[in-house]
């Protein structure tokens, strides 16, 4: 549903987020490392977070990103989808077609109707404090386990 760019960009906020709550600035490679992203396509990504408000960037000795305790707690999930997708997830076509409505739908309108408003409340409900609060608890991660025989 979202594109790879969004995907991370909610991975990292929420790494940042939680770090931030322990008072821990996190550099491009631990977020990165953490995230399970390349460095380059994350560094991109941290730009639009930076640039849109939802992160803040620290340069120079001691700097990193960071999200103050405050701003996790108003930083609404919906706000880095925005920032890196825009709002076409709410309003595409299911299967992709360029004209999808209710008076011209495609097979799969009227149950992707209904998941796109849950996704659209769930990502207007959904803070960055919450997200960070559930992979500090240790019980969410934010990058697949490497699996070894």
């Amino acid at each position: 549903m979202f594109s790879k760019a969004c995907e991370y960009g909610i991975r990292a906020s929420i790494f940042i987020a939680a770090k931030s709550s322990k008072g821990i600035r996190v550099g491009i490679k631990d977020v990165a490392k953490e995230i399970d992203s390349p460095e380059p396509f994350t560094a991109k990504i941290m730009q639009i977070l930076t640039k849109s408000g939802i992160i803040h960037s620290a340069k120079g000795v001691g700097g990193g990103f960071e999200v103050s305790p405050e701003a996790s707690k108003s930083i609404k999930l919906i706000q880095i989808v925005d920032a890196i997708d825009g709002n076409k997830i709410y309003s595409g076509c299911g299967i992709g077609l360029k004209e999808c409505s209710e008076q011209h739908p495609c097979p799969v309108h009227n149950e992707f109707k209904k998941i796109r408003g849950l996704l659209l409340e769930m990502l207007t409900k959904t803070t960055l404090e919450q997200l960070a609060s559930d992979v500090k608890s240790g019980d969410f991660f934010l990058k697949t386990l490497n699996m070894k025989d």
